[in-house]
């Protein structure tokens, strides 16, 4: 009797070893699992190729510069990313995901992850924001800053950053929560500030984020 109450107690002990090794992830401070995986590369020349549906996982933009990617809605409930136009080296590019929290509660249904990689010593700023349909541009007060430093680069979980924009529409001095497509009327979108970063991996995992 006391064996199997000993086999029970090491079986338990590693089921929960597995799931806490399971939630950490690989140690690059990312979950482990499936996921979309979206490469945004610093390019020094513009690309005249037309990117138009390449459905790739590559994003190209200007080393140094700024470019919009307008952000489009894929179907409600549905893991569903797709990169729409990957020439942003002309100013704009465009990428599909779905809306992240279609509550609005603050808890995300998946969530996105970023690190910088390349040559140390580029950095990128990425902001999310909309365009009303009165046709005004809000920010977010929030901003994903990517910094490519020495040694071994690790994600961050940015959802809070890039899959909301928090802004102050009704101008009582406290902005407010909106996740991105909330409003079908709004064109919402990244913008990507670049100075010297090569690369900045983004990772779309299907698992929830509380960003209250």
């Amino acid at each position: 009797m006391k064996k199997l109450i000993m086999v029970a107690v090491i079986a338990a002990l590693a089921a929960s070893t597995f799931a806490a090794v399971a939630y950490a992830g690989t140690g690059n401070g990312a979950p482990s699992g499936a996921h979309y995986n979206l490469n945004l590369i610093g390019v020094p020349k513009d690309k005249s190729a037309d990117m138009t549906g390449s459905n790739g996982h590559v994003i190209f933009v200007d080393l140094s510069g700024k470019t919009r990617i307008l952000l489009q809605e894929g179907a409600a409930g549905i893991f569903d990313f797709q990169v729409l136009d990957a020439n942003g080296t002309d100013g704009t590019a465009r990428f599909q995901l779905p809306n992240p929290d279609p509550n609005n509660d603050g808890i995300t249904w998946y969530s996105v992850y970023a690190r910088a990689l390349g040559k140390p010593g580029g950095w990128g700023n990425i902001t999310s924001g909309f365009i009303t349909d009165g046709n005004v541009t809000w920010m977010s007060t929030y901003s994903y800053i990517a910094v490519r430093g020495t040694g071994k680069a690790t994600f961050d979980n940015v959802s809070k950053e890039l899959l909301y924009v928090y802004a102050d529409l009704d101008a009582n001095g406290t902005p407010e929560r909106y996740p991105l497509f909330s409003n079908a009327l709004y064109q919402y979108f990244w913008d990507y500030d670049n100075h010297g970063c090569k690369l900045i991996q983004l990772r779309f995992y299907e698992v929830e984020t509380n960003v209250n």
